[in-house]
């Protein structure tokens, strides 16, 4: 892929939060309007089956038809769907079947059903990549145990495993570095509470949990941020860190899909293993949610 060429995860894309009913069945329905409406509050894409979609819990079935809403409600053009898998080939399979659906490009985290060495997530990528469908490596080293340091990004890079990188390992520092070695790679903010010093260091694409709950304002941040509006980024920033703060923590599934209920929206509840949240955290994230709404923020 040339510089020229069309990069679909540049922009604000969602990691979706998945409606569920009362019996924890998917609402794809529900769903398929949760997309559209993202999009047409000014994010520019969707990103289905990814923590946040609880795809951990999903069954095969489930998990193919998430993608098939997605690309049915916005295009395949604005859909990169989580392809996670403990295997090499289950990952591939996902990758073609996001690619069958028309998706645009695919999100993979590394191995992670043990702490896989450098040869071992070299390996899983290149399988992957096979599929023949851009593929944006996810480096969340404190959830899976693997990290994609610079050097290894850089080299997934430079075999043609990887077109950009989700980077949620909390370390800023490591945007200059994968910059230095790897200036065609594409630095996506992973987590929405370093959002702005991402953004500052050049990153290209926000994936994104908030904006499920607050797209337009989450937008505006991100553009102000990347176009180098400080006034603006740095007030909006301040107001929303302690809502953007939540998508680091366990709970985050939980949070956002609160702050959803709060202002209007369908979070509803969420797939055991995860539990609702404690009274003191529904309260703090229920608080700080009202308070970005009375600022005129939802």
């Amino acid at each position: 892929m040339t510089a020229t060429e069309h990069r679909p995860w540049h922009g604000v894309l969602v990691a979706t939060a998945l409606p569920l009913d009362d019996g924890l069945r998917v609402d794809h329905g529900r769903y398929a309007e949760h997309c559209a409406w993202l999009v047409d509050n000014g994010c520019d894409g969707v990103v289905p089956n990814g923590s946040l979609g609880e795809y951990q819990v999903l069954t095969p079935e489930e998990r193919a038809k998430v993608v098939e809403t997605a690309v049915s409600a916005v295009g395949g053009a604005r859909v990169m769907p989580g392809i996670a898998a403990y295997g090499s080939a289950e990952a591939r399979r996902w990758a073609e079947q996001a690619r069958d659906a028309g998706c645009a490009s695919v999100m993979l985290l590394p191995p992670n059903a043990y702490r896989a060495d450098e040869r071992s997530v070299l390996a899983h990528y290149a399988e992957v990549a096979k599929a023949g469908v851009p593929i944006v490596a996810y480096n969340n080293p404190v959830d899976t145990k693997v990290d994609l340091v610079p050097e290894l990004l850089a080299r997934l890079h430079a075999e043609g495993h990887i077109h950009a990188v989700k980077e949620f390992s909390g370390d800023v520092r490591r945007a200059y570095r994968i910059a230095e070695l790897a200036p065609e790679l594409d630095l996506l903010i992973g987590a929405d509470d370093v959002l702005l010093e991402l953004a500052l260091a050049g990153a290209k694409g926000w994936v994104a949990g908030y904006p499920n709950a607050l797209p337009r304002a989450s937008v505006r941040l991100y553009w102000a941020a990347v176009s180098g509006d400080l006034d603006t980024a740095k007030e909006l920033y301040a107001q929303l860190h302690p809502l953007l703060r939540w998508d680091s923590r366990v709970e985050f599934v939980q949070a956002i899909k609160l702050s959803m209920d709060v202002v209007g929206r369908h979070g509803g509840p969420v797939r055991p293993p995860r539990v609702p949240l404690l009274p003191e955290q529904e309260a703090a994230v229920r608080a700080a949610t009202e308070k970005a709404v009375a600022a005129g923020w939802a």
